[in-house]
């Protein structure tokens, strides 16, 4: 079971892009012998003598080939042959060497185990031979015999092994290194799980994966005592909820990922892997790789498990940066609550305000992040008001232009306060606060911007604090009918208000009526 984003990602394809590298890890396949001479019977003979070689329960399967271009063209079609029994004299008294350095060199196959085989030593001096040439045997064809000949291959295939297990080894380390950066740079945890899958399955060559977290803790889970799944691929796809309702995760497997959730310590079962992976904010998380009936070797384990410990760290930091971000979006939002309290004026302004923001935020086709920035800020916009005298701020009648103009200082106040901070969330606060007031003809306050001189966000709120004021019942007012309202939006469209952005109200009006009515004010 593996990963693969919510389709309304937009990071969809950050890690199905990323082909995993071809392994050479052996399941059960016989090793490739390439003989490599331009004499008949040495071919024959080599075979008979080697025909019932066996190592780590593999057989042998021999290619021939009779000049190094023809060696040459067998290596390229098989890259995974493990050692080739050489002559040195062939079609030139130096064939052979110059294959071993066309190998080496041109190739860059560094894996394969080359044993020189000659009869003419004066053509190849075994020590400058040794010495020049990447070659890791050297024998005399007089002095090979059937028992040397055994001797020679199997020591050959071990180190082979060695290597391939180390270059596994290395392939797979530098999986893990690319694979925690581009992790870490994700900002929600169903992302980081679906990007664990996919990357686990690229480091392995598997095929299906799920990811569960194990505590059952996800805000979206009820169910505390429950594992529920955030993220799948493969077969596995079809799941999204809990695990006990996911129709195709066996009774079996079920209980074999209870028992490891009890335990707190990740296994092999068979040919599957479950992980555990503790983190310090937010409980466990259960990774079920399913590795569909091929064995995990050692390597496979170790790598499984340096690649958990830092799915685990960074799971963490997401998990502290989404508290501390949802502690400033809530801190901004009561703060707003306050501002709304103190001046006589329902909480649900500036609910409405935010709902109705991110409506137009998406109809305008801001980018995600962007609309949960005007969302959360957006409360926040008569934060200023704050320093405005009572006797202004609860007036029930109507200002004087001395008063209004103490009024109007709001917008400044506010920006002052929000303007110091480095956050994005407050940075847009600070510029909600400063243009909400500002029109589209330049005639609003306090700076007198000017059409698109205006942020999109500055704009909205605009937009939105004026009809749902005019809505409402104030300290000052009483609340104007719908009707009357919209047409006061339509007569004001290119003076007050962006035009375009009124286009874009009118053509969302459903959305917005149902969002008055959610967050209706109590009489």
């Amino acid at each position: 079971m593996v990963a693969s984003w919510n389709p309304d990602d937009n990071d969809e394809l950050l890690f199905a892009d990323e082909a995993p590298e071809e392994r050479h890890v052996r399941k059960s396949k016989n090793w490739k012998i390439l003989i490599v001479d331009d004499e008949e019977d040495v071919h024959s003979t080599t075979r008979l003598v080697l025909g019932d070689f066996m190592f780590e329960g593999s057989g042998l399967d021999f290619l021939s080939a009779y000049s190094a271009e023809e060696a040459v063209s067998i290596l390229n079609d098989h890259p995974d042959v493990a050692v080739i029994l050489l002559d040195v004299v062939m079609e030139t008294n130096h064939a052979g060497l110059d294959l071993v350095r066309t190998i080496r060199q041109e190739m860059q196959n560094r894996l394969v185990r080359i044993i020189l085989r000659t009869g003419q030593p004066g053509q190849a001096p075994e020590r400058q031979v040794i010495i020049e040439y990447d070659i890791n045997d050297y024998k005399h064809k007089a002095e090979l015999t059937a028992q040397r000949l055994f001797t020679s291959v199997l020591s050959a295939l071990r180190s082979y092994r060695d290597l391939q297990v180390i270059e596994q080894n290395r392939k797979g380390l530098k999986h893990i290194i690319e694979a925690s950066g581009s992790l870490f740079k994700q900002q929600s945890v169903s992302r980081l799980a679906q990007g664990v899958l996919t990357q686990v399955i690229s480091l392995m060559g598997l095929r299906d994966s799920v990811y569960i977290d194990g505590d059952g803790v996800a805000l979206t889970s009820p169910e505390q005592d429950k594992m529920k799944i955030i993220a799948s691929t493969g077969k596995y796809s079809v799941c999204d909820a809990l695990v006990d309702d996911c129709p195709v995760i066996s009774e079996t497997t079920k209980e074999q990922l209870q028992e490891v959730r009890n335990k707190g310590i990740g296994c092999f079962v068979g040919s599957d892997y479950i992980g555990y992976l503790p983190t310090h904010q937010h409980g466990a998380h259960l990774l079920y790789v399913e590795n569909c009936g091929t064995e995990f070797c050692e390597q496979d384990e170790d790598l499984l498990r340096i690649f958990s410990d830092n799915v685990g760290v960074a799971f963490d930091n997401i998990y502290l940066n989404q508290e501390i971000l949802d502690t400033q979006k809530e801190i901004v939002r009561m703060l707003g609550e306050v501002v709304e309290f103190r001046s006589k004026e329902t909480a649900f302004h500036v609910i409405r305000v935010s709902e109705i923001a991110r409506l137009l935020g998406m109809a305008v086709g801001l980018d995600p992040v962007k609309v949960d920035e005007l969302y959360y800020a957006s409360p926040m916009h008569d934060v200023g008001k704050i320093g405005i005298p009572d006797s202004i701020l609860l007036k029930p009648g109507k200002l004087t232009a001395e008063e209004m103009e103490i009024m109007r200082t709001h917008t400044e106040i506010g920006y002052n306060i929000l303007r110091a901070s480095n956050r994005k969330l407050l940075k847009t606060a600070a510029t909600i606060a400063h243009e909400h007031h500002e029109y589209w003809d330049g005639s609003g306050y306090p700076q007198g911007l000017k059409g698109e001189e205006i942020s999109i966000a500055g704009r909205i709120i605009c937009l939105t604090d004026v009809f749902d004021a005019l809505c409402s019942d104030r300290v000052y007012k009483e609340s104007w009918e719908v009707d009357r309202v919209l047409e006061f939006l339509k007569s004001k469209r290119e003076t007050m208000f962006d035009p375009g952005l009124v286009d874009i109200f009118f053509d969302n009006l459903d959305k917005i009526m149902d969002v008055r009515k959610k967050y209706k004010d109590e009489p």
